[in-house]
């Protein structure tokens, strides 16, 4: 008999009942409702809802019950629809009567919103962990690259000089505010709504604030509406997730160009690549590739949680059981692209020649040409215009700016000087520009070191046992 089957004359449909039954998905949170249900129980005995001696009962059992499904020795019922009914039924069987009071003062609607919290406050800590160590490995790169010169783009055009390091730099300030979103994610998921019933609270003089403290969430939920029926966090994960998949696909265009012939800039390791069934010379970036193509997955899941939310009256509805299989998804993809992203990167060849020569072509360093007349008093949009025609002149004659001569840049305009050459080296062009977040060597290494810091901040607050929101 179901364990709410009391209201009911007639056995469920089977196809109902397979219909029905979440224990095929949400059976990996048997750790979460088992811990949850252990701080319930204790504080019904403390508070005298439930004799403390069967309080105990219930809490050993629980231990039990934890104990053999991690051996392996349980085994999950679909007709006991769902995870909490499937503990509290093998709970039961292990005690006795006493089990069936653990639901006491409970609905499953404050329990798997409970759950999912747990859940999902230890998948943020794992989530901002791997982008942790992604920005590691970034801020090695952009070191050990702060001198490597390639080109900067706009429009995928070549544009102006850069470096590798000033590159890689870029992308370490988009984890970075990705981790941020992680961290606001956080402080909203860490709210406690077990007493919320299945709606209206309870009658039960219960003491929620003891089982907060307990499950270690910093506060409760203040509404027992909204308590159950809130998913705003799980869809904010889902949010913040998808803006690091962005990140991560933005990244794996880069290097699947990069690793092209017609680039050359990079070299990915082979244990990152993989080859043709048919071409022999094959060497694909299939990593880069795939992790650009589950970033729709990822988005998909969002539009789902979204979809599903969009219209829901107050409470709890069945709709919501469909809330598990996308965040599940969205945390196992996330962190199975992060997982073989940051070996990737960290083990790619970074191809110096070739990136100084694309960075010495295209005129990347016109704007130079521009910066230097204007500095010379010329108006910026004359200066424009005159080396406008110096590159389509340079077009014509298959040359590049510091292949021209000091009397050709006369003749454009008498205010230039043999020191154009000077300003148009690539090297110079590039730690010129060395205000706060450019290019240049100082810039570079400034922001490297700020990097370093805000990572040592974070991982000193993880590592002595706090959590993401005391950053």
């Amino acid at each position: 008999m179901k364990l709410w089957g009391g209201r009911f004359t007639k056995g469920t449909d089977k196809t109902v009942e397979d219909f029905h039954s979440s224990i095929s998905f949400d059976r990996r949170l048997y750790r979460q409702d088992i811990k949850g249900s252990i701080a319930h129980a204790r504080m019904l005995g403390k508070q005298g809802i439930i004799p403390p001696q069967e309080a105990d009962i219930i809490i050993s059992g629980l231990e039990q019950v934890l104990k053999d499904i991690e051996a392996g020795k349980a085994e999950f019922e679909t007709g006991a629809e769902d995870i909490h009914m499937n503990i509290e039924k093998l709970l039961t069987e292990r005690i006795g009567d006493v089990g069936r009071k653990l639901h006491t003062a409970r609905s499953r609607n404050d329990q798997v919103a409970l759950d999912i919290r747990m859940y999902l406050k230890e998948e943020i800590n794992e989530t901002a962990g791997l982008l942790i160590t992604l920005e590691e490995t970034l801020l090695d790169l952009a070191e050990e690259h702060a001198g490597t010169f390639m080109p900067g783009y706009t429009h995928l055009q070549r544009a102006q000089p850069v470096t590798f390091g000033h590159h890689m730099m870029a992308y370490f300030q988009m984890f970075k505010r990705d981790i941020e979103r992680l961290f606001d994610c956080y402080k909203r998921t860490d709210e406690m709504p077990l007493g919320s019933g299945a709606l209206a609270g309870t009658t039960f003089p219960l003491d929620r604030t003891a089982v907060a403290e307990e499950l270690g969430f910093s506060g409760i939920t203040g509404n027992s509406l909204d308590g159950v029926s809130d998913r705003d966090f799980a869809i904010e994960y889902c949010a913040a997730a998808s803006i690091i998949m962005m990140h991560l696909s933005r990244f794996c265009e880069e290097i699947i160009l990069w690793s092209s012939a017609e680039f050359r800039f990079i070299e990915l390791d082979d244990a990152y690549s993989t080859g043709s069934s048919i071409m022999p010379q094959k060497k694909n970036p299939d990593v880069a590739e795939l992790v650009r193509g589950k970033t729709g997955r990822v988005y998909g899941s969002l539009a789902a949680l979204l979809t599903v939310m969009k219209s829901l009256p107050l409470a709890y509805n069945k709709d919501m059981q469909e809330d598990k299989e996308a965040l599940f998804d969205t945390v196992d993809t996330v962190k199975g692209c992060l997982l073989t992203f940051t070996p990737m990167i960290k083990t790619m060849n970074v191809r110096k020649e070739a990136m100084a020569k694309a960075a010495r072509g295209g005129f990347t360093n016109a704007t130079e040409v521009a910066d230097y007349l204007a500095k010379k008093g010329v108006p910026f949009r004359k200066a424009h215009e005159i080396v406008g025609r110096l590159v389509l002149d340079c077009i014509a004659r298959g040359i590049a700016l510091d292949e021209l001569t000091p009397e050709e840049y006369k003749r454009v305009s008498p205010v230039i000087e043999t020191d154009i050459f000077e300003a148009i080296d690539i090297e110079n062009c590039v730690n010129a520009r060395s205000i706060p977040g450019g290019p240049a060597h100082r810039a570079v290494m400034e922001s490297i070191g700020k990097g370093r810091e805000w990572l040592q901040q974070i991982n000193r607050v993880l590592t002595s046992g706090g959590v993401l929101d005391s950053i």
